[in-house]
């Protein structure tokens, strides 16, 4: 069994020490107060490597043989260079693998390290935790932005949060800057630039009493959600879709259910099933762990 080092950075950096597919230490976090938002966008490229490099030599203490480490981090990721990162643009070009290798051999740990996107690092764990690892998983993350993970990683950019859901011309919220983007319409950051007088909870809750505008948007954003799974399902077929991440309390399943049932109608496509799940750390951790270990057995 590999002592591998899994670590996931989002608005924080959580670091824990993963074998056989579970957690086996604590896990380390940065900041360790979950309230300070921002900590990390203010951080410089270097200062977030030093202090990656501090996490997973904090986890690895309890450990002297480590195989590998994974990191997850929200961006298009290929090849352990950050292509893109609207979230943490500073990260944008940066050869993190590398860098993040380097510096942890300055502190004695001489291993390879993967990374990978942080939802495909969210799609790998829930495969891990609930014995999926044989099987197809797809993952939708519902927060400032629109995660898109798959389970088993292949090669390819995957941003499905930036598929195109909508051709009106009006849609320009997404935080990329393109149009008629899911994110556009579901992302947190995007539902606030739509609804500058009020907060997506407000919009939601008055959805409820019956308000036409936001009700209008509630389909809308449930229409988004059904169309951009149906894409997938029409791409690489039928099976598990979870949906995770903080705003998964907005999710009407029986209004989801109802328009992928009106998108999809092809018999041998209409297998598959969707399911609200929390969006926790140590499966994240587990993920990035699991996806590392399988990278450097592929090498």
């Amino acid at each position: 069994m590999a002592n591998i080092i899994g670590v996931t950075l989002s608005e924080r950096a959580v670091a824990g020490l993963v074998v056989d597919n579970k957690l086996a230490s604590t896990l380390h976090c940065f900041p360790e107060d979950g309230e300070e938002d921002g900590a990390l966008i203010e951080m410089p490229t270097d200062g977030l490597v030093k202090m990656l490099c501090e996490q997973i030599i904090c986890a690895a203490k309890s450990s002297k043989d480590i195989a590998a480490v994974g990191v997850a981090l929200p961006g298009v990721i290929r090849s352990g260079v950050v292509e893109d990162s609207p979230n943490l643009p500073q990260l944008k070009g940066a050869r993190i693998a590398d860098l993040l290798s380097a510096k942890l051999v300055e502190h004695g740990l001489n291993t390879t390290v993967n990374v990978i996107n942080d939802a495909d690092g969210m799609a790998s764990g829930l495969a891990a935790t609930q014995g999926k690892l044989d099987r197809l998983i797809r993952v939708w993350t519902l927060g400032i932005g629109i995660g898109y993970g798959r389970y088993p990683f292949i090669d390819g950019v995957w941003e499905g949060g930036h598929g195109i859901v909508s051709l009106d011309d009006k849609e320009r919220f997404c935080g990329c800057g393109g149009r008629g983007h899911m994110e556009g319409i579901m992302g947190h950051r995007a539902m606030r630039l739509r609804f500058l007088d009020m907060e997506p909870e407000e919009v939601f809750e008055a959805a409820k009493t019956g308000d036409k505008r936001c009700l209008d948007f509630k389909r809308l954003w449930h229409k988004a959600l059904a169309a951009a799974t149906a894409t997938e399902i029409h791409q690489e077929g039928s099976g598990k879709f979870f949906l995770t991440g903080f705003n998964v309390r907005f999710v009407d399943l029986p209004m989801l259910r109802d328009y992928l049932q009106q998108m999809v109608k092809m018999s041998p496509l209409q297998s598959y099933s969707v399911e609200i799940v929390a969006d926790d750390a140590e499966t994240r951790v587990i993920g990035s762990a699991v996806a590392a270990e399988q990278a450097a057995a592929r090498h």
